[in-house]
This record gives structure tokens, sequence and C-alpha cells, in this order.
């Protein structure tokens, strides 16, 4: 492990078939008025909406709802959720969803009341919050994994009219208080938005793993959650009640993105600012997003990451390196990696995502370039990635 590091997470987690049995005894802890924030409605048909707010209403709270909240949460949005905070002098956000949700949640927490445009101050600038600016807490009920912001403080926001969607990753005063984190309340989850979960938890362990050349503990751990990943997957894209696949498949997307297995790496995010340019400009599902453009940008930067690619085929695939050159391993790593991918029905081309050869310049633009991986981009090979990627 190298350099010096701090580790805190300070989200409590109540996972289980009685998980939400916890959310009364939480809810108790602030005050009277909670916004309720939700996506498109799913809650409501599959009934995870009228159990939390039964739970709500028990606990004696005013709730003000906040609905509507798109797969990629918008600027226009996300200041509609500021004026509806303040207007209910919200004591507590409760986020019920997948991960959009839960990045729009704390993106209200810390934009109600920062006294600047959020846009430009926290995803233009990448400014921190202010010292005494009033962070709203926010709690999560989660109903799709894949991102982990029910562990962490990421939010990612998109500006439509810019054709920019980033992230901003926020310190441990913006981290959910608590998640709660029940299974079978994925189980509803269309098979498409399951897959894109799916293949999003995988790209946050990669994007981590992807780096460094030191003996890493944290290499062997995210080795171990992408060999759990790729089995729980198979059993879920056949059977999507699968009690036990669909628990390590949430409980793998926690821990792939919670802060953890990134102590002591450097990191390499490159995949996300693609497929986010990507998402800028079609509001395509970020998942598949990440699918698209993952094997072109591998591929391309394998020669400069050959070994950790080579015992990735052979820790994470099962690729026999005997009679084999180290490239030639690294390189069946990768042919594995993309036959499973199909297999599951992930989206391997942004074409399919709406994408067209005149847009490329466009999310050239749009895609920042990031340092800590094996290769910083220029803008030729994003381009030349991104076409690779049609």
């Amino acid at each position: 492990m190298l350099g010096n590091f701090t580790y805190c997470n300070p989200t409590k987690l109540y996972f289980g078939k009685d998980a939400l049995n916890n959310l009364g005894a939480e809810l108790s802890q602030y005050g009277k008025n909670v916004m309720l924030v939700y996506g498109g409605g799913s809650i409501k048909k599959n009934g995870i909406y009228d159990k939390v707010l039964s739970v709500l209403h028990a606990s004696g709270k005013v709730v003000t709802e906040d609905g509507g909240v798109m797969p990629n949460p918008t600027s226009e949005k996300l200041a509609d959720g500021c004026e509806k905070a303040r207007a209910a002098k919200a004591d507590l956000i409760l986020a019920v969803g997948g991960g959009s949700v839960c990045d729009y949640a704390k993106a209200v927490s810390v934009s109600a009341y920062c006294g600047d445009d959020p846009w430009e101050k926290y995803f233009i600038r990448m400014e921190d919050v202010d010292d005494g600016t009033k962070i709203i807490p926010v709690g999560c009920v989660l109903t799709m994994v894949g991102t982990g912001s029910e562990m962490n403080g990421g939010s990612v926001i998109t500006n439509h009219a810019e054709k920019l969607k980033i992230g901003h990753v926020f310190g441990e005063n913006v981290f959910p208080k608590f998640s709660v984190l029940n299974p079978e309340f994925t189980f509803t989850l269309p098979k498409y938005q399951m897959v894109s979960g799916i293949y999003d938890i995988m790209s946050h362990i990669l994007e981590q793993y992807f780096s460094g050349t030191d003996d890493n503990t944290s290499d062997y751990i995210m080795e171990g959650l992408l060999r759990s990943l790729i089995h729980s997957a198979d059993i879920a894209v056949e059977n999507p009640t699968d009690y036990e696949a669909r628990s390590n498949i949430m409980w793998i997307a926690t821990w792939a993105l919670n802060t953890f297995v990134a102590k002591g790496k450097e990191t390499d995010w490159e995949v996300h600012m693609l497929g986010q340019a990507v998402g800028a400009h079609t509001d395509a599902t970020h998942g598949m997003t990440l699918a698209a453009v993952s094997l072109p940008y591998y591929r391309y930067i394998l020669p400069y990451g050959q070994p950790k690619f080579a015992r990735y085929a052979v820790n994470v695939w099962g690729v026999d390196p005997a009679g084999k050159t180290e490239k030639q391993v690294a390189e069946e790593g990768l042919d594995e990696m993309e036959k499973w991918m199909k297999k599951i029905g992930l989206v391997m081309n942004i074409s399919d995502l709406g994408a067209t050869e005149d847009m490329l310049k466009g999310i050239t633009g749009s895609t920042l370039v990031m340092e800590g991986g094996y290769k910083v981009l220029t803008e030729e090979e994003i381009y030349a990635i991104l076409k690779a990627s049609l």
C-alpha cells in the first residue's frame, strides 16, 4: 500500500429483507419536516411508496414530495428541488429510488442553502461546501443498485444546455446518514436497468483496479468482488428474483464505491468521463454508456498497463497463461470480458445509444481528462476511442 490516507465512512447501513423496519428509529433522530424524493413513479406501482409513507406518517412527519427525478438528474431539476427543500424547511431528505435519486438528494442537500448557483459552484468550479453552509441530512431507501450512491458523497448532475454531465465527490459530511438496503426492493426492476446497474458496479471496480503497479491489498479485494459479481450476475439474468444473487449484487455495489477499495490507489476514472460525455449528448442509461466505451478504452491503454491486464485475465476470468505471452494473456482477458458482456445483454456500441459520427467532436469536447491511470489521453486519443466505440 502506497501513500498516507484517512478512512472514514459515516453511513449506517440496514441490510436484508427486514431492513425497512429500522426506518422509524432513524426518522426519530430528525425534525418533523421530511422531503420525500423519488423518480418516475415505479415505487408507487410496486408498493414501496406506500410502505415508506406509512412509516413516515407513523413517525409523525410532515411530508413534502419531490417526485419525477429523471435517470440523469438535470441542473434545472436541482434548482427546483432546492426551492422545494427551502419552502418545506426540510429537516431530512429521504431518497427512495436508485442512484440518480440518491445523487440528486445529495446535490439538493448541499445546494439548497449554498447562496450561489450550485451548478457553477459545485460542478463547474468544483468548490467544496463552504464552512457554515447548512447541509440537509440525507437518508436512502434503495430500489436499484449500481452507483454505490447509498454510501458515498458522490453526485452527478447533467446540464443539457452545456452538454455536460459532471460528478462531484463531496466529503463525509454529505454522505447519507443511513441507507436501507432490501434486495427484494430491486426484484421488479426491468432487465435492461438491472444489467446496466451490474455493469456500473463492474466499471467502478475496474476504474480503481487498473491503476498503480504496487502490491496493493485493495487489488486482491477487487478481484474477489469482480468474481462474485460475475457469478451472481449470471444467476440474476436467468432468475431476477434469486434473493442470494440479488443480495450479493447489492452488497458488491455498495463496497465497489464507498471509498474503501480506493484507499492507497491512484484510480482511473476515464471510462466514466467518456460514458458521462456520451450520456450528456444522448441522455442514455448511465451503465450502458460505460459498457459501450469500456473495451475500446481498455484495449487502447492495455500496452501501458499490460502486467495488470494480464493479472486481471488470470485472476478474474481464469485465463490459462501457459505457453502465452503476457500480451496474449492480457488480450484474452478482455476477449473473455467482451463475451460475458454480450451474454448478459449489455450495449456494446454508442451508436446503439443514439450517438452518431457527426456527434463525436462534441462528445470529445465534453469529455473530461483524468489522471491516475496508465495513460493520460489527448483530445485526439479520446476522439479515436469514441470512434472505435461507435
